[in-house]
């Protein structure tokens, strides 16, 4: 299998909102709503898409990709963290990481996140966070096995569908 992760551009857009839309509509099924879910419409998402790679973040931001035998399988962004209670500038958040779901379990999403930490120490980030569905087990059994930790905080997150309970997960950078 080869595997190349490389920063996403503009026109890899319609890629990326296929894997959101794929693997939002696997991982979340029975967490979000099934109309929430079936509704995912591949346009607006490319169209989000394109904006936020427009915007590209600034520094200490980006969006990688992973490719398998030239087809986007995954994805994952990172920017500087936007939680209140955890300001430092060195304390970098992952804003999301998915992969589609017939690459889960092959070690596509561990390469994936791996990437993505080295390419936030590079940028300086001593801290990495990111937040997980309360009741998503699978992603944070994935989290866990790779050295991440529930630091405590929780959020109820109304923004999207429902009520929905997040947590934090930290790992500390090797620089």
């Amino acid at each position: 299998m080869t595997l190349r992760i490389r920063l996403a551009t503009q026109q890899d857009a319609p890629a990326l909102a296929r894997v959101q839309r794929t693997s939002w509509r696997a991982a979340f099924r029975g967490l979000l709503s099934d109309d929430y879910l079936d509704g995912l419409d591949h346009e607006p998402l490319t169209k989000t898409w394109e904006g936020l790679l427009t915007r590209a973040g600034g520094a200490g931001a980006g969006t990688l990709l992973v490719e398998q035998t030239d087809h986007v399988v995954g994805y994952s962004r990172f920017y500087p963290t936007d939680d209140e209670d955890d300001d430092s500038v060195q304390v970098g958040m992952i804003g999301s990481i998915y992969t589609l779901p017939d690459v889960w379990g092959t070690g596509v999403g561990k390469t994936l996140i791996t990437a993505v930490l080295d390419a936030m120490a590079s940028a300086g980030y001593a801290e990495a966070t990111l937040w997980v569905l309360e009741g998503n087990t699978r992603a944070r059994s994935f989290y866990e096995r790779n050295g991440w930790h529930h630091d405590g905080a929780l959020v109820l997150d109304r923004s999207e569908v429902l009520p929905i309970r997040k947590l934090r997960y930290r790992k500390g950078l090797n620089r």
